[in-house]
């Protein structure tokens, strides 16, 4: 597929082989606004720390649309890609929250705590349709309840072209979902090559350094040899499959080593002018 199709942004900078710029951001209106013509690819609204409200999300989605970027590009996709990091965690298995935002709208779910084969097939499957069985790309088994209209109508495509796009990336070439599980845990980092070796469909690994620090005994260290011991694990395995690699405190003064060290989804204090995305971009040439 052609990188200048793409709808996701954030997956349009990984095929282009380029590292995408993401932050956090809340569930409101105005930081909606405020970040629709921010430098970055992609945006994660927050709803596990913060209130799980589906509806302010759907506003948020509404709000983060940029007419005259529309008009502009030509595209009907945000400049600015919305994500939702979701409160279920891997272990509780709860399939609605993805099912919800995914109906909204969003181009992806970022899944916390996910530590386990099992987990991280829930979180794709999640994620997807069903498909009949036999079928081309059948596993993980979809089980994505059906109500796209609401998505379909945000993405800008009748609800058939919905479909085709609405599968995970990049197992599905032409998807347009993005799965990213956060590896913020030892047991999780144990697992994490049994994951990526029988998960088909995880779009990124995001590495969560505080509940890591927090559970190698050396709370927010993220300097301290343990916890950047276990870090660079997690990055080996995830090159060693193939599958991109993230940071959620990308800075001015770590953006280059991170860089360099191979991360490709980078999270930066959210800033709604040139701000460390717009430095990281200069300096690295993207």
């Amino acid at each position: 597929m052609s990188t200048s199709n793409r709808l996701n942004g954030v997956i349009r900078a990984f095929e282009s082989g380029k590292p995408a710029f993401t932050a956090f951001s809340k569930v409101d209106r105005q930081s909606a606004i405020d970040f629709s013509d921010a430098p970055y690819d992609g945006l994660v609204f927050e709803m596990e720390h913060n209130p799980y409200d589906v509806a302010a999300f759907g506003d948020a989605l509404q709000y983060l649309l940029n007419r005259k970027q529309i008009a502009d590009s030509g595209s009907l996709a945000p400049a600015v890609t919305p994500l939702a990091r979701i409160p279920a965690n891997g272990v509780e298995m709860n399939q609605s929250f993805a099912k919800q935002v995914l109906d909204r709208g969003a181009y992806g779910v970022v899944w916390p705590h996910v530590a386990t084969v099992e987990q991280a097939c829930n979180a794709v499957a999640s994620c997807r349709y069903a498909r009949p069985k036999g079928a081309p790309l059948y596993e993980p088994k979809g089980v994505r309840g059906d109500g796209p209209a609401t998505a379909a109508r945000y993405w800008g495509l009748s609800m058939a072209d919905y479909y085709k796009k609405a599968d995970v990336w990049p197992l599905a070439p032409e998807g347009e979902i993005l799965v990213g599980l956060m590896c913020e845990s030892p047991e999780a980092i144990e697992n994490l090559d049994d994951i990526l070796a029988n998960v088909p469909g995880i779009g990124f690994i995001l590495i969560g350094e505080g509940d890591l620090s927090q559970a190698l005994g050396f709370p927010r260290q993220y300097e301290h040899p343990e916890v950047a011991d276990a870090m660079r694990r997690i990055v080996s395995i995830c090159h060693k499959h193939d599958v991109v690699v993230g940071n959620p405190h990308v800075t001015a003064k770590n953006h280059r080593r991170l860089m360099e060290e191979g991360y490709r989804f980078l999270m930066a204090a959210p800033q709604r002018t040139y701000g460390v995305v717009g430095l990281a971009r200069e300096q690295s040439g993207y």
